[in-house]
């Protein structure tokens, strides 16, 4: 069921003890809204936790508030009375769906999240689902910390590829310029960030080895096998390696993560991805999105490779 930010907030604060949640795998948007909303919601006096059922790469680690990310355990339940989800829809999270049967309240901004049987506030024009956090707090009336407005720019940031894709609004600009005002220092998140240890750049090389070209050049694959991905503590980014070739149309990173078990990412300069990885169960945006393939990473590359054959 949509709703509007306005009825979000006031979910928010009818609500004493939230358990706040984002997807399996999760990035900068992920992490840097969840610990803005723990901040906030303790702000308000609310008792509130994150829990997220991955781990968590080492260049988000240093944002304020990261030590208090917990992951569940088997058989854990946390008593709740409002399960909040961001950047992604409930059949992401893992087993912390597991933990409550609270109501739950979506915040996100991926256009393939419609809300089926959950209360879901979603703004797809958003760069970042930080970006309607920001919006929230004032909503809340919440005050915004230099704590707060640093894990806010960090979502913002990687969601925008540091301000240089084609989610990047006056708005998006506007609200990173704000938050500066708090005392954020760019370059430090950035460095931050984009920081990789000397076993990641050499991993980053042989990725870039595993790199396909289809379609007469229009579209551009790198493959992780499960051997490879030892090498790496993240791979955010790396599609962005084969993404800026000339003449490339879509990228895509499979990653085998298990036996018959791929994640998909996909980034496009125009072609619906969304529609794509929606066909197999995922979703995202129209230029960034992402899916599951249960199979084998060979027969993932085949299946691909003609869902975008015909999407082009």
């Amino acid at each position: 069921m949509l709703i509007t930010l306005k009825e979000a907030a006031t979910k928010l604060q009818a609500a004493n003890k939230i358990l706040i949640t984002a997807h399996i795998q999760p990035d900068g948007d992920a992490i840097g809204s969840t610990l803005a909303m723990l901040q906030m919601l303790r702000a308000m006096g609310k008792s509130a936790q994150v829990f997220i059922d991955d781990n968590i790469p080492k260049n988000l680690q240093s944002l304020p508030h990261f030590e208090e990310i917990r992951r569940p355990t088997e058989g854990e339940h946390f008593d709740a009375d409002l399960l909040l989800i961001l950047d992604t829809s409930p059949d992401r999270i893992g087993n912390v769906r597991k933990m409550t049967d609270a109501p739950i309240l979506n915040v996100d901004h991926h256009v393939t999240n419609k809300g089926d049987g959950y209360k879901l506030y979603v703004e797809s024009k958003a760069a970042a689902t930080c970006e309607i956090v920001f919006k929230l707090a004032r909503e809340l009336g919440t005050t915004i910390t230099l704590d707060i407005a640093t894990c806010l720019y960090t979502g913002i940031a990687r969601d925008t590829g540091f301000f240089k894709f084609s989610n990047t609004r006056a708005e998006t600009l506007a609200i990173a310029a704000e938050l500066v005002t708090y005392g954020v220092i760019p370059n430090s998140i950035s460095e931050q960030m984009e920081s990789k240890s000397l076993a990641e750049v050499i991993g980053l090389r042989d990725a870039l080895n595993s790199l396909k070209m289809f379609y007469g050049g229009k579209v551009a694959g790198m493959f992780l096998s499960l051997e490879m991905m030892k090498k790496f503590d993240s791979t955010e980014g790396f599609i962005d390696e084969i993404r800026v070739i000339e003449g490339v149309e879509v990228a895509f990173l499979i990653i085998e993560k298990a036996e018959k078990f791929c994640r998909v990412r996909m980034r496009s300069r125009g072609v619906d991805v969304a529609s794509i990885a929606a066909n197999f169960g995922g979703g995202g945006h129209i230029r960034a999105a992402g899916c599951t393939l249960y199979t084998t990473l060979d027969e993932a590359e085949k299946i691909l490779v003609e869902a975008i054959g015909k999407a082009l």
